[in-house]
């Protein structure tokens, strides 16, 4: 019997950053609704802990988009609340990273580790505006920090120097070993 293993990307927290990033460049402010309801993303939530929380990004995209000084309480906060800045001063890089991730097609290497792999899995690779580590790989998920994309010259992007459908495969690798 032939094995499945389905790979869907989620794209909802960029999507809505995305539209947080050009909405504040615009000097628009982000309704407090939605940036609750963007803390809820499970892209969000799954990489969670004692320092970076739902209000933590609640907090620090409320004081960026309210143009409020912000005191970031620890590391995770402080890249986070960076990581964002860095968005909203060069929206042409936002979009040279997001575009490819966009069109991204992981049904090629599904098939792939379907022959590899003798038991079906759904595995959801996730896309979100993080903090420090490049992904987090969860049962079932692998969530890859949008930040450290890095645009190559291909119009495709990067991620820790290699092409990012290498760098999925090889961590979702991690997950079904």
């Amino acid at each position: 019997m032939l094995r499945l293993i389905s790979i869907k990307t989620n794209l909802e927290a960029i999507e809505a950053m995305l539209y947080f990033w050009d909405a504040t460049k615009d000097k628009e402010k982000a309704n407090e609704q939605f940036l609750n309801n963007l803390a809820e993303l499970p892209a969000l939530r799954l990489v969670y802990d004692d320092e970076f929380t739902a209000e933590s990004v609640r907090k620090i995209l409320s004081g960026i988009s309210n143009r409020e000084p912000i005191r970031p309480a620890n590391r995770k906060e402080g890249r986070f609340f960076n990581n964002n800045l860095w968005m909203l001063e060069d929206l042409g890089l936002t979009a040279e990273m997001a575009q490819p991730i966009k069109q991204l097609n992981l049904d090629g290497l599904a098939r792939e580790l379907s022959q590899e792999f003798a038991e079906d899995h759904a595995i959801t690779a996730y896309f979100a505006p993080l903090h420090l580590d490049e992904a987090y790989v969860r049962p079932n998920a692998l969530i890859i920090n949008f930040f450290r994309l890095q645009p190559d010259f291909a119009g495709g992007v990067n991620i820790a120097e290699q092409p990012l459908v290498t760098y999925i495969a090889t961590r979702l690798r991690e997950i079904l070993g």
